[in-house]
């Protein structure tokens, strides 16, 4: 049926191939402009009033119509990359383990489906588990170091967006590792390696383009997550002082007060702080597709 389809347009399986590979790359393009565009026209009064100020104030009051991007932009970039760190190494080893040790099996399948099973999980699902399993954790071990015993802050939605962002680099990851040719391997068990020495030297260097992939995927995932972590780190509207102060993030006082925004430059900025978000994410991923091809070369 599709064959008989194309032949009656008359093209070839190549050029059609082409034709919608092309109009598939025309669509996001157009996509991702018309987002910005939507984005920077329900910003421009807040845009007009703050320009680029915006980006440098800590004050948001609502009350007086003055408002300010730094606390949100400062807790989104830590929450995202202590996140980062946190889940690093155990993705690292997740891969290792699906991409060398144990690729078939049942601990393989079991491992893989608990994976798989985490990514799935709603946000909203993770909020609850944070706050009713997490919180009451962090507050003890706050109050073991006479700590304020918060509970809720910005180690809290670290904890959560680090099991949030895992899956995700642990599966890229461990994709990465079982790309390894088995030819380098052997070689490197014929020069005399050991099963880590080989992990080490050839595997981690082989896929490492494939494991900074999963990386920057996780880190612009954690960038906008919103539910969970507006559950969990407490809603303060100012830079926090330490790990374990309450704060907010950019995603998370968009969802908190948008329904309360009535004003036309309380909206207008809960807008400009959308389109942060969206820059933030695309110089993100920018400078990650930056690091790959240096990676690659």
């Amino acid at each position: 049926m599709a064959n008989q389809f194309i032949k009656k347009l008359g093209l070839s399986k190549d050029t059609l191939f082409n034709l919608i590979l092309t109009i598939s790359a025309v669509l996001l393009i157009i996509l991702g402009v018309g987002f910005f565009l939507s984005l920077f026209n329900a910003s421009l009064v807040s845009l007009k009033k703050f320009g680029l100020s915006f980006f440098a104030k800590a004050e948001w009051d609502p009350v007086q119509e003055e408002f300010g991007a730094l606390p949100f932009i400062y807790g989104t970039l830590l929450t995202s990359f202590i996140a980062l760190a946190i889940s690093l190494p155990f993705s690292i080893a997740i891969s290792i383990v699906l991409g060398e040790y144990f690729q078939k099996g049942f601990f393989a399948e079991v491992l893989r489906y608990l994976t798989e099973l985490i990514a799935g999980v709603p946000s909203v699902v993770l909020g609850f588990w944070g706050l009713f399993f997490l919180v009451p954790i962090v507050r003890e071990v706050e109050m073991k170091f006479e700590i304020p015993p918060y509970g809720v802050g910005i180690l809290t939605a670290s904890l959560i967006l680090a099991f949030m962002i895992l899956p995700y680099s642990g599966s890229i990851g461990k994709d990465a590792m079982r790309l390894v040719p088995n030819e380098l391997k052997e070689a490197a068990y014929a020069l005399g390696a050991t099963r880590w020495e080989m992990i080490k030297k050839v595997m981690l260097p082989y896929a490492r383009s494939g494991i900074t992939a999963g990386i920057i995927l996780s880190l612009g995932r954690a960038l906008g997550e919103t539910m969970a972590v507006t559950m969990v780190i407490g809603n303060y509207h100012g830079i926090p002082e330490n790990i374990f102060s309450p704060g907010n993030t950019i995603a998370s006082v968009i969802a908190n007060e948008f329904t309360e925004a009535t004003g036309e430059v309380y909206l207008s900025s809960l807008m400009y702080l959308g389109l942060t978000l969206f820059i933030i994410t695309t110089v993100v991923n920018l400078i990650g597709r930056f690091i790959l091809k240096k990676l690659q070369h």
